[in-house]
C-alpha cells in the first residue's frame, strides 16, 4: 500500500470566514472521491487544527500501490477537484508519499 499525505497552507488574502468555507469545500470534494477512483482505498481531509500548526489542512489517503496513486493524480474527477477547490486557494503544498 501507498500513503499520500499533503499539507496545504491557504492564501493569506482569504478572510477567516473564507478559509473555513474553502476548507469545507476541499474536504467535501476530496472525500467525495471515495469509491470513484480505482485503487483509492481511503481518503480523509483534516480541517481542524491546533494553534501550534503551521498548515491549514491535511489530506491523508491510501492507495493499493504506486500505480494507483499515479492514476489518481491524473484522474479527471481528482483533477476537477484540485483545479476547482484546491489550487485557486492554496499558497503552499507539501507532499509525502511512502509505502506501508
Amino acid at each position: 500500500m501507498v500513503k499520500h499525505i499533503i499539507l496545504w497552507t491557504l492564501k493569506d488574502s482569504l478572510s477567516a470566514e473564507e478559509k473555513e468555507t474553502v476548507k469545507a469545500g476541499i474536504k467535501a470534494g476530496l472525500e467525495g472521491l471515495a469509491g470513484q477512483i480505482p485503487g483509492l482505498l481511503e481518503i480523509r481531509v483534516q480541517t481542524g487544527r491546533l494553534p501550534s500548526s503551521n498548515a491549514d489542512l491535511m489530506l491523508d489517503s491510501t492507495f493499493v500501490d504506486a500505480a494507483a496513486l499515479a492514476g489518481y493524480s491524473t484522474h479527471p474527477l481528482h483533477v476537477a477537484v484540485a483545479d476547482g477547490k484546491v489550487r485557486p486557494y492554496t499558497a503552499q503544498r507539501v507532499c509525502l508519499d511512502f509505502e506501508v
